[in-house]
């Protein structure tokens, strides 16, 4: 029987575990491919035994099958394990006491009398029984499918997509997999279709392979790759002849797989490669923006005929500060223009600029929508303008499967739509939101275009101000009062090229430190009890620690082990779940890591953050208060989809604000040093930054300008 887990690898699938045979008290090790293998399940393990020199004797796992228990003991450890949905160990242990042995063969064949036992209702009993005829129907899936190599947290995930057409699926269609659904890359159904005997060479393959090197790069933020760019990437994954790659992409593009497009480019003409929906939304985005600044009507003509001198002087005796010529000209522009761009670095007064754009907006009586990417820079906006705020997506209404409410055909009811944040805009989001505005309406987007571009594929606010066909100002003048801020000073040294000014600061920081596994200690004590001591802050709420990756030492996934032991320990008493490597507890801070329109009232998205605060190991659920203060309820079997966020990637980070920000840097994470990751780390600190790390790996950052143009043609369909 598994006892416990000790170590598992979610990405190899290689556990180290702790097992009871009935032989004799002492529980053995065994190692290998267990992976969705759970405590209190008896296996038949196959495999051999070898000698650790420094942890002896272990057997070697190469493949498992689940086998029912027989004793009363084993029978109580397996239902109460939390495999089957609606028992816990509670009930386990009363169910066992009730039929004894008798217990399987009951759920099997005679779930109606689960009600015979005490505190089980006709409610529980209905999910118990369909709990399992699921985890039955899934095991046999999985036996089909670990004959394949495919481990048993992504076989439920084939299981709950194709139902009782799961084999059928896999046979016949492998590559299906690798679309349909999460989790599963063309990797793993690439190796699916070898084991089910798909030739190497096969069209099909390639053509996966094609569309599989043209999502990485979707994922890598370019919306398209150059045709000869795209054949030598893909060779290179497929391991076949170039030939039959161009053949391939050939034959997808009149199957319209994928759109190829001839761009002008530098060098000369560019045979451009998208992905369907890519090419669909950056054509529709600009057909959109162009259609805005093209129309003729206007919904805040009222502003066409104002007197200025006399708008700005009440202007000043509402707000008591006068707006500086970059600031007005910034006003007149949203007002006025039904396209607007407004960009700038900190303390160059964006916030007060848009605060002024919409109190005279409101003073004209004009419907009002402010917005922002993520639920914290929502919040954030509302603030500052008194008016209420929501996320894109909530503002769209977006249904499941992802499309929204609102668009061209029922447009929002506004007059000006204010988007802040905008640099987070990728183009998928930012063409459902501008097809969304009603014509005759004023767009305003507002954001800094140093910092790091969108983590999905674009770079929206980038390619807007490039269009000579957009308006747009750039706030460059930085105002006294956030100059004597050394989180704002040094945010500009660095956009610039120049070293921070770590003397003399009292809100700037750095604990120098070498070695990578001793910065992520003293980051863990900087951000738990150090910044607490010292400023009063709260290390959970207040502080937030950002990596510029997530492997290594001091990477996020590293950090969030070690500040999660600091700040959510295990208690006795206290339940908790282990997933893979990670283990979720009451009061643990998560983030989402993929869109799911499914979820909460209009969808949980990526970058979404919030608290656990409920976990039930009988119901198989834990819940999470997202920073929109919704409550969303996960399945222990979709925990994949929340990660820690004690420490966060920058590039997770980005629309949001924290009191405190600590940056561990280091050289370890050599290739991820650039002027505008560290940039957008600093900005995104209300009060305070403290850096920890190497010298070196800092004078890297800041003298490294940040990886080349996205592949984008946004700009070129705006001017064209």
């Amino acid at each position: 029987m598994l006892e416990r887990l000790t170590y598992v690898n979610e990405e190899t699938g290689y556990t180290i575990a702790r097992v009871a045979t009935g032989r004799g008290s002492d529980l053995l090790t065994v190692v290998g491919a267990l992976l969705g293998a759970q405590p209190g399940e008896s296996l038949r393990l196959q495999g051999w035994w070898s000698s650790h020199p420094q942890y002896g004797r272990q057997f070697e796992v190469v493949s498992y099958t689940t086998v029912l228990p027989a004793t009363i003991q084993g029978i109580r450890r397996y239902l109460g394990s939390g495999l089957i949905k609606g028992i816990g160990p509670v009930f386990a242990e009363r169910i066992v006491e009730h039929f004894g042995l008798d217990t399987l063969r009951i759920i099997e064949e005679e779930p109606d009398r689960l009600v015979e036992v005490p505190g089980l209702g006709p409610k529980r009993t209905a999910k118990i029984t369909a709990a399992w005829a699921e985890q039955k129907a899934i095991k046999e899936v999985m036996v089909f499918l670990q004959g394949v190599g495919v481990s048993t947290s992504i076989a439920v995930r084939i299981y709950k997509k194709y139902g009782d057409a799961s084999i059928s699926v896999v046979k016949n269609e492998p590559y299906r997999l690798a679309a349909d659904v999460w989790g599963i890359g063309f990797k793993t159904a690439d190796t699916i279709a070898q084991a089910v005997g798909i030739p190497h060479d096969s069209p099909q393959r390639v053509m996966a392979g094609l569309q599989y090197t043209l999502s990485q790069a979707a994922d890598n933020g370019h919306c398209y790759l150059p045709a000869p760019q795209l054949v030598a990437d893909a060779v290179k994954i497929l391991d076949v002849p170039a030939e039959l790659a161009i053949r391939c992409l050939d034959d997808l593009v009149a199957e319209d797989g994928v759109v190829r497009e001839i761009l002008p480019g530098v060098d000369g003409p560019v045979p451009a490669v998208y992905l369907v929906p890519f090419h669909r939304a950056e054509q529709s985005l600009a057909g959109s923006v162009l259609r805005l600044l093209g129309d003729r009507g206007d919904r805040m003509a009222q502003f066409s005929g104002v007197d200025w001198d006399k708008a700005l002087t009440w202007l000043k005796a509402r707000t008591g500060t006068d707006l500086a010529p970059e600031q007005e000209q910034a006003v007149r522009l949203a007002l006025m223009s039904k396209v607007a761009v407004l960009t700038g670095g900190p303390g160059c007064g964006k916030s007060f600029t848009v605060r002024s754009i919409v109190e005279l907006a409101a003073a004209k009586k004009a419907k009002i929508l402010l917005v922002a990417p993520t639920g914290r820079a929502a919040k954030r906006l509302a603030e500052l303008t008194g008016q209420s705020a929501a996320t894109v997506h909530r503002l769209l209404k977006l249904q499941p499967g992802g499309e929204p409410t609102y668009d061209r055909d029922t447009p929002l009811d506004v007059d000006l739509l204010v988007v802040d944040e905008a640099s987070m805009l990728d183009l998928i989001l930012a063409n459902k939101l501008v097809k969304a505005v009603p014509p005759g309406a004023h767009l305003l987007l507002v954001g800094d275009v140093d910092q790091l571009p969108s983590v999905g594929a674009g770079e929206v606010l980038r390619d807007l101000l490039a269009a000579d066909t957009v308006p747009r100002v750039r706030l460059t003048q930085v105002f006294r009062q956030a100059a004597d801020s050394g989180v704002v000073s040094n945010a500009h040294r660095i956009n610039a090229g120049r070293p921070p000014l770590l003397q003399g600061m009292s809100d700037f920081f750095l604990f120098p430190c070498d070695d990578t596994e001793a910065t992520a200690a003293l980051t863990v004590d900087v951000a738990c009890t150090r910044i607490a001591k010292r400023f009063g802050l709260d290390p959970r709420r207040d502080v937030q620690v950002l990596s510029p990756m997530h492997r290594g030492p001091a990477g996020a996934g590293a950090l969030n082990i070690l500040l999660q032991q600091q700040l959510t320990p295990a208690r006795e008493g206290l339940p908790e779940r282990r997933v893979g490597g990670r283990v979720f507890r009451i009061g643990d801070k998560v983030t989402q890591i993929r869109n799911n329109y499914d979820k909460g009232v209009t969808g949980v998205f990526n970058g979404t953050v919030g608290v656990v605060t409920a976990l039930s190991t009988d119901d198989q659920s834990l819940t999470v208060r997202t920073d929109e203060d919704e409550l969303v309820d996960y399945d222990f079997d979709e925990l994949d989809e929340l990660a820690h966020a004690y420490a966060m990637t920058i590039h997770r980070s980005q629309g949001s604000e924290y009191p405190a920000v600590v940056i561990p840097i280091t050289t370890s994470a050599w290739m991820m040093l650039q002027r505008n990751l560290l940039y957008t780390a600093i900005t995104r600190a209300k009060k305070l930054v403290v850096l920890v790390g190497s010298r070196r790996a800092l004078a890297a950052a800041v003298r490294t300008v940040g990886a080349g143009r996205r592949h984008t043609a946004l700009t070129y369909r705006l001017c064209s």
